[in-house]
């Protein structure tokens, strides 16, 4: 049993739109690690691409922001907010993605203000990376 919250304790996200199913590390308003295991079921599979299965990068960067969100959710400072992005930058992709991977998806946090943050973030793929971004967020009322 992890010492860590779930992701459906701390996100607002539900399936299909939930990426993170565990959460390895944290460290509250600093940093968090999570593990996204993919089935093969997903919804987008089947299109993207059928005969070669391939995730989308944008998914892979959306997966490291709700990494990031647990790590400003889990900060009491941010009680009762709900990061949005905001923007993203320097988003590279460097490995395919598919069926039966599991991401290893890490965020460390920047700036942070009552009102906007920023992070930077990586998605490894048996520890190389996959996907790496940088994210810009603005906090809102829940």
């Amino acid at each position: 049993m992890s010492a860590f919250p779930t992701p459906t304790a701390v996100l607002p996200h539900r399936p299909p739109f939930l990426f993170v199913d565990e959460v390895t590390a944290l460290v509250p308003g600093h940093s968090g690690t999570g593990l996204w295991h993919l089935t093969g079921n997903e919804w987008f599979f089947g299109g993207h691409f059928p005969g070669r299965p391939t995730l989308p990068g944008v998914l892979m960067c959306e997966a490291i922001a709700q990494v990031g969100a647990i790590a400003v959710l889990t900060d009491e400072r941010f009680a009762g907010k709900l990061p949005l992005f905001g923007g993203l930058d320097s988003a590279r992709f460097r490995r395919q993605v598919g069926p039966g991977d599991t991401l290893e998806l890490h965020v460390e946090l920047g700036r942070m203000s009552a009102r906007a943050g920023k992070g930077s973030g990586r998605a490894l793929l048996d520890g190389k990376v996959a996907c790496e971004c940088e994210l810009m967020f603005v906090l809102v009322d829940a």
